[in-house]
């Protein structure tokens, strides 16, 4: 089997995010066919389309980075009921100028904790509407909507509940399969 590398966004700018914590032991946990490599998004300009004849170096590094990797795996949290801000700059930088755009045909997959019980699932609707635009092959199922709790995650970033472990072992295999089907039918560009 190939190894794929993954590019990683968190959805927030915080270094003691949970959604970090969740990317640190999905990271864990995943298939060694997959190796990550986090896209920052925290010193991106806010995108204005005065910017496309000239892309800024951190616009230029985004798209670098994303072009750099087999699919782009998405960690983010709700903040009222919908993506941060911060995300969804870095998908509009990513995904322009037009005819340019960075996710085009790569696979993608949608993830979040918050402590709320539904965790990330109306954030993560939209942000699969985003994707869906942006012609990203998603990866729809399973969903993983991951309601936080202290303890959940040690700082090593294990996974202390076993069914929660479980859960996201086998939702970074299935991640895993995903990538390799869409990369067989969809050579990057």
């Amino acid at each position: 089997m190939s190894t794929y590398t993954v590019g990683y966004f968190v959805g927030s700018l915080s270094q003691k995010s949970i959604n970090r914590v969740l990317a640190n032991a999905l990271i864990r946990v995943a298939p060694p066919e997959l190796a990550f490599r986090e896209i920052p998004i925290k010193d991106l300009p806010l995108y204005n389309h005065d910017f496309d004849a000239d892309y800024p170096p951190e616009g230029r590094a985004l798209k670098d980075a994303i072009a750099a990797v087999d699919a782009v795996l998405f960690v983010t949290p709700e903040y009222n009921r919908d993506i941060p801000g911060s995300l969804k700059n870095a998908i509009d930088w990513a995904s322009r100028p037009w005819g340019t755009n960075s996710f085009t045909h790569k696979p993608s997959a949608v993830i979040g904790t918050s402590p709320g019980k539904i965790g990330t699932a109306v954030a993560q609707q939209n942000l699969r509407s985003i994707l869906s635009f942006c012609n990203s092959p998603q990866m729809n199922a399973p969903e993983a909507y991951i309601q936080f709790a202290p303890g959940l995650f040690n700082d090593d970033g294990e996974v202390t509940d076993p069914t929660t472990q479980q859960f996201l072992t086998d939702y970074m295999s299935d991640f895993r399969d995903f990538v390799q089907r869409v990369l067989s039918v969809l050579p990057p560009r």
